[in-house]
């Protein structure tokens, strides 16, 4: 990894926030593996680690126990996860697809296209990540650890998705709401109805953000023959999103419903409460959706952090009520 002695601005990706810390303070040598990461753009963590601590929650409200620290310990080995695992995830990914990102304008600047580093520096860095992640696993449950390892296959699936199928955003929802499951079990023991529905919602969700995300690259994933359902979907994307939208706040609330059910009528109030404002977060992003402002496109994909945020809050709230 030594011998880098680029500039913040020489490697940096365009969709990279202004100012990000890995352009801005990392040591330059650094720079290149951090960005094959994402670490310059944390919206992916927020997402892998969001469903993670849904499930904490959910779980916290179904087997109505007073959150311990082995739950805190949960939620931050959940946060370390999401990091390392977004990492690895980011850099397979870039990986199989470093021919098809040096021909889409938005991707390529990355690493591995622009030549910052080689096939074989971001698989050492790909082991480094997942190596380190493995040991945090390994401090969980054996339900837990198995999800872990089952989460594996969508993850290496997902780069070859967009060649075979129209809904590789659908892929990546399975990959990505895992840790909804995995959480759920780590404090349970156990896998429920209301971890399988609020996996299932997050699904939807990711069809729903990626959806928009994809409608940036629409015009390059068409010439290079690349599948996504913001090509799929075209004029009728929106309608789409607005299906998505509803089978996620479905899902989600009867997910609520079935695990707050035996529990106090604050919780149950308090859990449905999550599902029901993310459903209008939503629907104000569907409200401002233009498939031709790109950078619209991507501040209202970088706005599920938030969104995300908000059924998190009320199932830890359900969960201490």
């Amino acid at each position: 990894m030594s011998g880098m002695t680029e500039t913040p601005e020489a490697g940096a990706v365009p969709d990279a926030p202004a100012a990000n810390w890995v352009d801005s303070y990392a040591p330059p040598a650094s720079r290149p593996y951090l960005r094959l990461s994402r670490a310059d753009r944390p919206i992916g963590t927020w997402l892998l680690l969001l469903p993670c601590w849904w499930g904490l929650g959910l779980a916290l409200v179904t087997t109505g126990a007073r959150p311990g620290w082995h739950d805190l310990w949960i939620a931050v080995a959940c946060a370390l996860g999401a990091v390392l695992m977004r990492g690895a995830g980011c850099t397979w990914n870039d990986i199989a697809d470093r021919h098809i990102d040096a021909q889409v304008a938005r991707t390529r600047a990355r690493p591995l296209p622009s030549g910052q580093v080689t096939v074989r520096q971001a698989l050492a860095w790909l082991v480094a990540q997942a190596g380190i992640a493995f040991l945090v696993l390994l401090t969980l449950p054996g339900i837990a650890i198995l999800l872990g390892f089952l989460s594996l296959l969508p993850v290496a699936l997902y780069p070859f998705a967009k060649r075979v199928t129209w809904w590789p955003q659908a892929v990546l929802g399975v990959a990505f709401n895992w840790g909804a499951l995995l959480a759920y079990a780590a404090h349970a023991g156990r896998l429920d109805a209301p971890a399988i529905l609020l996996w299932l919602g997050g699904i939807a969700w990711t069809l729903f953000y990626d959806t928009i995300y994809a409608h940036q690259d629409a015009e390059d994933d068409a010439l290079i023959g690349v599948k996504s359902t913001a090509r799929l979907f075209g004029e009728e994307t929106p309608r789409w999103l607005r299906r998505f939208l509803v089978a996620t706040v479905a899902l989600m609330g009867f997910a609520a419903i079935l695990a707050g059910v035996q529990g106090s009528a604050l919780a149950l109030v308090l859990a449905l409460g999550g599902p029901w404002a993310m459903g209008w977060h939503m629907t104000w992003q569907l409200r401002r959706f233009d498939p031709e402002d790109a950078q619209g496109l991507l501040r209202l994909f970088r706005s599920n952090r938030d969104a995300g945020l908000i059924p998190a809050l009320a199932f830890a709230l359900a969960a201490l009520s």
